[in-house]
């Protein structure tokens, strides 16, 4: 009967000390968690938008980095919880979801492509979270839960066209909308075509094609394009999304189709998917955007170089020889923008930042930008391929361009 009791007194030591100890992790967490805020990182870093996404990661955790050694936000240090949604567009909206209601991120930073942002859009309103997007879009959205930091269609796609058809841009008449199928380049070219017919091009002039997400094979539609350039007055609109991008502009060179004869202007690949192809056939071709690696400023030349020494040291695909463009510089000015709201509203509460943001400055690595409700305020600038695959400027407007999501030409 006595070793019987000091059995059970010897148990309920034991287990008197495995929850001691267990409660005492437990305390040791929670004062963890108050140092420290979570924020989402959802982007694809798999996939057929691995190419692009991939480097917008690494630019969000190089800036949280930079945020962490300076002191964190309102005192606390910022942890990261990166997702893979895979390029799978309900994937994203099932990872959004974890981040706002298991992860409880203050907010998350992510999406690509217009179809993971509607994917998620309806998550961020229900659950009451904020998603801060970095790429240009289609417009004919304004969500009090989305922050827009890419272009609206009047900071990308029509100086885009102002250009072509002006003298300097080669006066072109006839215009090729070439696109992914799906809903960023189906409205960008309905914009565009309606923006078209205004400035006098005629209907017959604007041909329309759509290909699926990774679509390999180009023959077809460039021995199209090259029919329909040989005139001389052609250009192509390129929507096109992701790796597919690799295969057109190299069948362009294999038949002959060279900036020369029919220049493609691009809206959506820039310098990081540039460093993966061959670019001696992309020389002489433009894109628009709002910034780029070429450009000249101290805050830029710290933008870049920051980026290529944290590629380096945290061993990153490509090291010193990354580059950055204009998903980039969005992705990482986000993440300051809200840090700089946080600190304005004095608080991680969503709808508080929210209010913060609105008219917020800040000097970004693409220069002075402010933030008009969801959108920015900022330059466009055209950029011309350069055979070591950086852009030449060769067109700016004077002025930041005020965003204006809802366009009259999406009717």
């Amino acid at each position: 009967m006595k070793k019987i009791f000091r059995l059970i007194s010897l148990f309920a030591i034991v287990f008197s000390l495995i929850v001691g100890c267990t409660g005492k992790k437990k305390k040791v967490s929670e004062k963890e968690n108050e140092k420290e805020v979570k924020v989402g990182i959802l982007h694809s870093l798999s996939g057929t938008m691995a190419i692009s996404e991939v480097s917008l990661k690494d630019a969000l955790m190089m800036g949280i980095n930079e945020i962490n050694n300076s002191g964190g936000v309102l005192g606390k240090k910022i942890k990261p919880i990166i997702v893979d949604p895979a390029s799978d567009v309900d994937l994203f909206a099932e990872k959004a979801k974890e981040l706002i209601k298991k992860d409880k991120v203050a907010a998350v930073f992510g999406c690509w492509t217009s179809a993971s942002r509607k994917s998620v859009l309806p998550v961020f309103e229900e659950y009451k979270g904020l998603l801060f997007y970095p790429i240009q879009y289609e417009g004919e959205e304004c969500s009090n839960n989305i922050i827009y930091l890419g272009a609206t269609p009047n900071q990308q796609l029509l100086p885009a066209v102002d250009f072509l058809m002006s003298k300097k841009g080669g006066s072109k008449k006839k215009f090729y909308l070439l696109g992914t199928d799906y809903v960023f380049p189906r409205t960008a070219n309905k914009i565009l075509t309606n923006y078209l017919i205004s400035k006098g091009i005629k209907r017959e002039n604007i041909k329309e094609e759509y290909t699926p997400f990774h679509h390999q094979d180009y023959q077809t539609i460039v021995s199209k394009i090259k029919s329909f350039s040989a005139s001389g007055d052609a250009c192509v609109l390129n929507t096109i999304n992701g790796d597919s991008n690799v295969p057109f502009y190299k069948e362009l060179a294999n038949q002959g189709v060279y900036a020369s004869l029919c220049p493609v202007m691009a809206f959506s690949i820039a310098e990081d998917e540039l460093r993966t192809m061959d670019t001696e056939y992309l020389t002489g071709h433009f894109a628009s955007w709002n910034y780029y690696q070429s450009i000249k400023s101290p805050e830029n030349f710290k933008f870049t170089e920051s980026f290529k020494k944290y590629c380096e040291v945290n061993k990153l695909p490509g090291g010193t020889e990354r580059v950055t463009d204009d998903p980039i510089c969005w992705a990482y000015t986000e993440l300051f923008l809200w840090k700089k709201a946080v600190e304005k509203a004095g608080s991680f509460d969503v709808s508080k930042v929210i209010e913060a943001l609105d008219g917020l400055e800040m000097n970004s690595p693409a220069g002075k930008v402010k933030v008009y409700g969801h959108h920015l305020a900022k330059k466009t600038l055209i950029g011309e391929i350069r055979p070591d695959g950086q852009f030449d400027i060769v067109w700016s407007t004077k002025n930041n361009v005020l965003p204006e999501p809802f366009c009259k030409y999406a009717k």
